[in-house]
């Protein structure tokens, strides 16, 4: 009995190091935004397929992803190190590791760093050199050019800053061919444009946080109806480019009918979010999440229509 009596806190302090334990893991991966991610990724693999009229190697698509996923992650991460003091203020963002004090800004720092060297050498050994360069390239824009440049001193951030974001289209089409054209040009010009719309109505939502901590998204210096008209003309001249692929790619009909169709539905969920910012700056009433969520959709369905058309076609 004395031995069972005295092992039970053992056992608690081991679960106990096992939760903690757990619990910065979880803290690291968060760092690297992994849902983000997700969707960098989503342009990335479609674009190998269109690039190899099929299937790619798998071996190739696996060391893509990884680098892309770990050069992604990187940027992420020394996006939440800069960022730390604005985020621990910010509802959306307070609950992250650092202002969670979970981890260091040092720790997470060489944890960037070192996601950054794994990443270009992945890429630049078992890809190519151009394909490491062009993410190198991204990283490198995201963490000076977006985060610590524009991103808290112009209305113009996620505009020119959301760059980084688009070139993953280029970084699939390399991996497979070695070189550039202008089909993975189109598809980061799609994402270009698709990018304003969708983070705009995530600032909407949380237009109050960016405003309490000085960051000049276009949600906080001007009025929702004035965001929805910026949404509806970006998102014109998204659908409008996604359907230049077509002529410039040459594919079949299975392309321009899913980005017809699937352009209609955004424009449409736009004009409405817009309508009812015209009447109203109450936040429930204009609902932005409906627009984020519907761009999320768009983009994925997107990209697959670009996967499957060399795919139903050959």
């Amino acid at each position: 009995m004395t031995y069972v009596g005295h092992s039970a806190p053992a056992v608690r302090q081991q679960e106990t190091a096992r939760a903690t334990l757990r619990d910065v893991v979880a803290a690291y991966v968060g760092l690297t935004k992994p849902r983000v991610i997700e969707l960098l990724l989503l342009t990335t693999v479609p674009v190998m397929f269109y690039a190899a009229r099929g299937v790619p190697d798998l071996w190739l698509v696996v060391a893509t992803v990884v680098g892309g996923t770990f050069s992604a992650g990187s940027a992420s991460v020394f996006n939440c190190v800069y960022d730390r003091d604005i985020d621990e203020q910010m509802r959306r963002t307070r609950r992250r590791a650092l202002p969670r004090h979970i981890v260091s800004p040092r720790a997470a720092l060489i944890f960037g760093v070192v996601l950054a060297v794994l990443s270009t050498a992945i890429l630049w050994a078992w890809v190519n050199p151009l394909s490491a360069g062009l993410s190198l390239a991204a990283n490198a824009f995201y963490v000076f050019g977006y985060t610590m440049i524009l991103k808290r001193r112009t209305t113009q951030n996620i505009v020119w800053g959301g760059i980084a974001g688009c070139f993953p289209a280029l970084i699939g089409w390399t991996a497979v061919t070695g070189e550039l054209s202008w089909v993975p040009v189109v598809l980061f010009l799609v994402v270009f444009f698709w990018t304003p719309p969708h983070t705009w109505a995530l600032a909407l939502r949380y237009r109050e946080d960016y405003a309490n901590v000085d960051v000049p998204m276009l949600p906080v210096v001007v009025p929702a109806r004035e965001v929805g008209r910026q949404v509806v003309l970006y998102s014109w001249v998204m659908v409008a480019t996604s359907l230049l692929l077509w002529p410039v790619a040459g594919t079949s009909l299975v392309y321009p009918v899913a980005a017809a169709v699937l352009g209609a539905v955004f424009l449409l969920e736009a004009h409405r979010m817009w309508g009812r910012a015209k009447h109203s700056e109450d936040l429930t009433a204009i609902q932005p999440m409906r627009l984020f969520h519907s761009s999320n959709l768009y983009l994925s369905l997107l990209f697959v229509a670009v996967a499957l058309d060399p795919l139903l076609t050959r």
